[in-house]
């Protein structure tokens, strides 16, 4: 059997002059693990348009089965191609978060659809289609990575990826904040669930190289996993990076072991500096927390913080992006990541704005958390827009990273320079090396340096 596999690209990163560098951090790491279903024999290929063209390769594909994985800036995208494997026989498989929010437009594009994650109904619907009478409709219901397959990481390039040893050990997240656009994903089943430990760690011992980043929503959610999973990767000498909350950063003793197991990043939700904000999107866990003390918990271990800030919550005024920007260089936050809020459809925060008549539009090509889609509070969409970009511009120039690694230590300021420069400051030469298929001989240079 011919299974074709297709990431089609966001839209922001179709430009043929210029990608943002973070749509080529990863490897898509969902498709390769369904490819881990299918059988020796089959004849698999995997396609990234966020690292390659494909319409070339596509010029002539016909498999049996294409399997397409949509979020919701690449839906265009998505039924685009499904439309065009269907009018030539391919059975067309879609699903991915966008799917899940919005089964009925993408059935519309699609033989089958899945709704939720894979794990549970891709082996169904194999067996199903092998017997000759697949269905058309998939809703993930059993939770469980305990007979997971070895994830096939040969169908990957890894020459295109600027962290091709990524890795997943979980799924989903224990909390439910209303903007959260994975919460719907994991409606009618557990919402968060974790590999065994001993799977977890074979999966790593995989893995070449010395770093890893770990793409879990939230690594510690589960205290005592996480717990056992540090214990396990103590002694291996790998650095990594990975996601949690401020209250599991806060909590006492599981940084510490984090630290001591690599640990060398983490990306942290704050989402806003106006605490009045918190409880009506549901961001009950950063409720009373002290934004101060995480990052201190952060540095005292020797973790950089890459924070997420969301602009445009119904407490926010003018005034939000340069008070944003100011915490976060002062506390001498590393990385920062700015977005709008945006309603995706299936989330409460969308249903909640589709009720009082807020939601402007479906253009889902500018939910991309750079554009207002709804009617704020106490701003207007253009403020809001020239807000979002000036945090951004402000944050990352040479002053600022200056300012935020002056305090620390040398060694801790050279990696400060490091990280917030070489993120924002060479994309073009990253985007450069990618096309090139060359990131792969940029990197040693860079963990040397960053070693150093």
């Amino acid at each position: 059997m011919r299974v074709t596999m297709i990431l089609p690209a966001l839209t922001e990163a179709t430009s043929p002059l210029f990608r943002p560098i973070k749509y080529a951090l990863f490897p898509p790491l969902g498709l390769a693990t369904l490819a881990g279903y299918l059988r020796e024999d089959d004849e698999i290929q995997i396609l990234d348009e966020h690292v390659e063209r494909i319409d070339a390769r596509i010029a002539d594909d016909r498999p049996d089965i294409v399997v397409i994985q949509a979020y919701i800036t690449s839906a265009r995208r998505a039924y685009e191609l499904a439309d065009l494997y269907r009018a030539r026989g391919s059975f067309v498989a879609l699903g991915g978060l966008h799917v899940t929010s919005l089964p009925d437009e993408a059935a519309a594009h699609a033989d089958a659809i899945f709704l939720g994650p894979g794990e549970d109904t891709w082996p169904e619907f194999l067996a199903d289609y092998d017997a000759g009478n697949p269905r058309a409709r998939y809703v993930s219901t059993s939770r469980d990575l305990s007979e997971l397959p070895p994830i096939r990481r040969d169908l990957i390039k890894r020459e295109r990826y600027l962290v091709p040893n990524s890795i997943v050990v979980s799924r989903g997240c224990p909390h439910h904040c209303d903007f959260c656009y994975k919460d719907a994903f994991f409606e009618g089943g557990r919402s968060f669930y974790t590999q065994r430990v001993d799977d977890a760690l074979a999966e790593i011992d995989r893995l070449p190289g010395k770093h890893l980043y770990f793409l879990d929503d939230h690594l510690l959610g589960n205290r005592r996993f996480a717990s056992e999973l540090f214990d396990g990767m103590r002694g291996m000498g790998r650095r990594w990076q990975a996601a949690s909350t401020v209250d599991a950063i806060l909590a006492p003793g599981l940084l510490e072991k984090a630290a001591a197991a690599g640990m060398r990043s983490c990306f942290v939700g704050f989402e806003t500096i106006n605490a009045g904000n918190l409880a009506g999107q549901r961001k009950r866990q950063n409720i009373g927390r002290s934004y101060e003390a995480v990052t201190r918990r952060l540095h005292d271990a020797g973790v950089m913080a890459n924070a997420s800030f969301v602009f445009g919550m119904d407490g926010d005024g003018p005034d939000v992006f340069d008070r944003t920007v100011e915490w976060a260089v002062t506390n001498g936050i590393e990385t920062a990541t700015f977005h709008i809020m945006t309603p995706y459809p299936g989330t409460a925060l969308f249903r909640r704005m589709q009720a009082e008549d807020r939601i402007t539009h479906r253009d889902w090509d500018l939910y991309d958390t750079r554009h207002v889609v709804y009617r704020p509070v106490g701003m207007t969409p253009r403020q809001i827009e020239d807000g979002y970009r000036r945090a951004y511009r402000e944050f990352y120039r040479w002053p600022a990273i200056w300012r935020g690694a002056a305090d620390k230590p040398a060694r801790d300021r050279l990696r400060h320079l490091a990280y917030a420069g070489g993120w924002k400051k060479f994309e073009p030469l990253w985007d450069a090396l990618i096309r090139s298929g060359q990131v792969l001989r940029a990197l040693p240079l860079l963990e040397r340096t960053l070693g150093r």
